[in-house]
């Protein structure tokens, strides 16, 4: 049976490097973020019932969901976050379902699930065998933030802010990298390890 890893961290932790090189080391990459993206893209298995529920307003002239818009009609009225959610969340578990059968019948060792609100969202931790939780201080994430994208540090603070505590992260892991001042090689050395404890 395959070994299912939840692997989470704030924004900017490296949390996506640590994926890839999980998945240099044999793992499986379930990415619940790129599934829920893709069922709100243009074509997307949610782009119907968005707009039955939402008006065709609420999605562009690609066939996208309008994200500017549903992001302040979400934060105007809490109930339309809750009812897009009720649209994207089970596409996505389905699909989640899928991707796992599937890394399952090619005899991954370990399935590794990408989980940006794997602690805020409670019901993960039971599916999961252990948590890998990517560490690092709020000044480095909004350090490395601003340094790849077009956000200012206030920004970004905001985005920390509106995440998951950091220290509720580490309480819920079973191990921790601490990505604050490492090296490339370094970091590859302490996921090496971590690979290694998962069977990989």
């Amino acid at each position: 049976m395959a070994l299912r890893i939840g692997l989470t961290g704030g924004i900017g932790s490296g949390k996506s490097t640590v994926l890839q090189m999980l998945v240099a080391h044999g793992a499986a990459a379930i990415d619940a973020d790129a599934i829920s993206r893709a069922a709100t893209a243009a074509g997307g298995a949610a782009i119907a019932a968005i707009s039955e529920r939402f008006g065709a307003s609420f999605v562009t002239a690609e066939g996208a969901l309008d994200r500017v818009r549903m992001r302040e009609a979400a934060y105007a009225d809490p109930e339309a976050r809750r009812q897009l959610e009720a649209i994207v969340h089970p596409l996505v578990g389905q699909e989640i379902a899928r991707q796992v059968e599937a890394a399952v019948a090619s005899s991954h060792p370990c399935i590794v699930f990408d989980i940006p609100l794997l602690v805020e969202s409670g019901r993960w931790r039971a599916q999961l065998d252990r948590v890998l939780v990517v560490d690092c201080t709020p000044d480095t994430q909004v350090a490395r933030v601003v340094a790849r994208s077009a956000l200012k540090p206030g920004e970004v603070r905001a985005i920390i802010a509106a995440q998951a505590p950091r220290g509720l992260r580490l309480a819920a892991a079973d191990l921790v990298i601490c990505n604050e001042a490492l090296a490339l090689a370094a970091l590859e050395a302490e996921v090496a390890e971590a690979a290694r404890s998962f069977g990989l």
